[in-house]
């Protein structure tokens, strides 16, 4: 960040007064922009026992399987993000469920979460961003192709689940976005 979005002039990167890490501050207006994490949301869609993946048209990752998840837009909550994200990538209506894991990803400032869903009329084809979208048997999931850790240790959580019997919030910090 080099400019204020209030008034345009140059910006510093300095401690604020009462704060205690550096920011990117305006001398001019007065401004301080704070620069957070960055919310991802998705969900891992299920109809009659499999899970619907969608293989990425775009980078990061192109050529690799996810699940349906994006950025989280302002004014949204979390699981209309999730189903937005299932809308534009698979085509797909879902019925948002319960939250199965929570990611911190530090070194891309972001937390990607990802709900259960039930696709609700069994209809998915690619969307904009997505070259292929499949629904997958537990056994047929295509480990060595997941796009990132996160939709790994979702995706496992949510199987680990399945085979205990019950729903839990897997909780987990990652120190990448993708596998080298």
């Amino acid at each position: 960040m080099r400019f204020c979005s209030n008034c345009a002039a140059p910006l510093v990167r300095k401690v604020p007064d009462g704060d205690t890490l550096p920011r990117y501050v305006c001398e001019q207006c007065g401004a301080i922009h704070y620069q957070n994490p960055r919310v991802v949301v998705g969900c891992i869609p299920e109809f009659d026992g499999r899970i619907l993946l969608c293989l990425r048209a775009i980078e990061p990752r192109i050529g690799y399987w996810t699940f349906p998840a994006g950025f989280l837009e302002n004014g949204e909550t979390l699981e209309a993000g999730a189903a937005r994200e299932s809308l534009e990538e698979a085509c797909a209506r879902v019925e948002i469920g319960s939250l199965v894991s929570v990611v911190n990803v530090v070194r891309a400032h972001q937390i990607h979460m990802a709900f259960r869903a039930r696709l609700i009329d069994g209809k998915f084809s690619a969307g904009h961003e997505t070259a292929d979208a499949a629904l997958f048997d537990k056994e047929d999931i295509p480990w060595d192709v997941i796009a990132f850790p996160s939709v790994e240790h979702a995706l496992r959580a949510y199987f680990s689940d399945l085979d205990a019997g019950h729903e839990t919030t897997h909780v987990a910090t990652v120190d990448r976005l993708a596998r080298s």
